[in-house]
């Protein structure tokens, strides 16, 4: 295990390492220093081998309360606030760019860039009480980073009414909406979090790195081009030991024997 005063990573012998938001007493808040913190891990897990699926969660009572609203305010000047909100935003970018798969395990309370981190997740999985917001018009700072991930995940008028109300919404909502995948009672959340991890895990390490990127890369283009773009992927996949492997495992009814590798 990694630890610092921010966060701490934990590995395990099947490939699921866990990052966790280790700052309770700010309700895991997106200080500076947590930022950094979450960027370093991040950098150092995507070129780690061992690594096959990332989860991610809060310590104490929740998930996160987003950015530390003293260390905001004691900003002085519009480049240090700038600063700041691009700092947040290069950990959602290495996040989409990782070559792994995140889960966010949310319980508690998710709120601002907290329920960012949530929908920048690739999977996200959350206990029945959990909440998720984006308060920051109640306080006079609209939440434009967080809109970036939230529009990007839920329906638009459903986006809207939380960033415009700032009211929190249930995990049963956030499920329905698509901010998360699905909740469950407090006592199963860490079992079911892992059978999804598990299961993620077990297929070949090289397909699912093809497959994350250009999922992200194609919702960025138009129809026609994404289906070129995809085609070619589909092509070059197929050269990949592990497509043959596959292949021939689900003809010849056994169980595949990945190689992670060309």
């Amino acid at each position: 295990m990694r630890k610092n005063s921010y966060s701490l990573i934990q590995r395990s012998n099947s490939g699921i390492t866990r990052i966790k938001l280790n700052d309770p007493e700010t309700y895991n808040s997106l200080s500076s220093g947590m930022l950094k913190s979450l960027i370093s891990g991040f950098k150092q897990l995507d070129q780690d081998e061992r690594t096959r699926v990332i989860i991610i969660e809060g310590s104490g009572k929740g998930f996160s309360a987003g950015h530390n609203l003293k260390e905001v305010k004691s900003l002085k000047g519009k480049p240090n606030y700038k600063k700041l909100f691009e700092l947040c935003s290069e950990l959602m970018m290495l996040i989409i760019n990782s070559n792994k798969p995140v889960i966010a395990k949310v319980h508690g309370a998710a709120f601002a860039a907290g329920c960012q981190l949530v929908a920048t997740c690739d999977l996200a999985l959350s206990t029945d009480e959990a909440i998720f917001s984006t308060p920051g018009v109640n306080i006079g700072l609209f939440c434009s980073t967080p809109m970036v991930a939230l529009s990007r995940n839920v329906l638009k008028k459903k986006a809207m009414k939380m960033l415009l109300t700032g009211d929190p919404v249930s995990a049963k909502h956030a499920k329905e909406i698509g901010l998360i995948n699905d909740h469950f009672n407090k006592e199963n959340l860490e079992e079911e979090a892992l059978k999804l991890a598990e299961n993620i895990a077990s297929k070949s390490k090289k397909v699912v790195k093809i497959g994350k990127k250009a999922f992200y890369k194609q919702l960025e283009m138009p129809l026609s081009k994404a289906y070129k773009y995809t085609s070619k992927v589909m092509s070059e996949n197929m050269m990949a030991l592990d497509a043959k492997e596959g292949i021939s495992a689900f003809l010849e009814k056994r169980p595949p024997k990945w190689k992670d590798k060309w």
